[in-house]
């Protein structure tokens, strides 16, 4: 069986005081605070700047060793993909993760595209030139148009050992199906879960705050068990992460998570 992962995308939430974190801690003082709770942390900042080994190796500090890491990829690989500069992020953003990977913390690097990359030519050639820069490390790929959830796909990362990320966020006709029920595809050693939350109205032109603010009820939860225990069967690692963080809803649901989680038979 595998091992199982828990945790939230980002922890550096000031309105989590008070929900999550005591009233009175600083800032500083929240990565240590998580550690004590989760055993996994999904890192998004990485995303909007580009990190470096000094943080890396800070956080691997903080934590005390206690919490392994997804590494999200900047957004110079991903949404705003230069020719001319790409690979020399790719290279940066891949000696950034050495304090990560020497210590066995990275869990995995995740590729999320935007709804406008499409399963085309053009951008299957670029993914795969990104994963060829990117070889040998726990790569996990999220795509956010329903043309790449196809069975060339699937087969295409089985052979590479790439994650598939499942989603689950609005029932919206271009996004890929990730509810109980949806397709579910298991192409790598490590398995990858993510909540984003069910807001159908604020999905498109809203802030990414509004997008993410859901809370998700027990029910909701409890039917994904199944889907956990399926991916604990067929994967050495199974994370799981919630991206709806807005007034602490990610720490709430995460937490309740566990709980359901710690049921299954690892």
């Amino acid at each position: 069986m595998a091992e199982l992962y828990i945790g939230t995308s980002g922890y550096d939430y000031p309105e989590w005081r008070g929900i999550f974190y005591p009233p009175d801690i600083s800032r500083e003082e929240f990565l240590g605070f998580y550690a004590g709770v989760f055993n996994a942390l999904e890192l998004n900042y990485t995303y909007y700047s580009l990190p470096d080994e000094y943080q890396m190796a800070s956080m691997v500090k903080r934590t005390s060793e206690r919490v392994h890491f997804s590494v999200k990829a900047h957004q110079s690989m991903t949404h705003c993909v230069q020719v001319s500069t790409w690979r020399d992020s790719a290279r940066e953003f891949r000696k950034a993760l050495y304090p990560l990977e020497h210590r066995g913390l990275l869990l995995s690097v995740l590729l999320q595209f935007p709804q406008s990359f499409h399963y085309t030519v053009d951008e299957r050639r670029y993914l795969d030139s990104l994963v060829k820069e990117l070889s040998g490390l726990p790569l996990v790929v999220e795509f956010r148009h329903a043309s790449w959830q196809n069975q060339r796909v699937y087969t295409a990362l089985q052979k590479l050992n790439i994650g598939w990320c499942v989603c689950d966020m609005p029932a919206l006709k271009a996004l890929p199906k990730g509810r109980p029920g949806g397709l579910a595809p298991v192409t790598a050693t490590r398995s990858y879960l993510r909540f984003h939350g069910r807001n159908s109205t604020s999905w498109y032109g809203g802030d990414s705050r509004s997008r993410y603010e859901y809370l998700y009820q027990d029910a909701e939860l409890d039917s994904y068990i199944p889907v956990v225990d399926s991916l604990c069967r067929q994967s050495q690692i199974v994370q799981i992460y919630f991206n709806n963080h807005a007034k602490g809803n990610a720490v709430v649901n995460a937490q309740k998570m566990k709980i359901l989680a710690s049921k299954i038979p690892l």
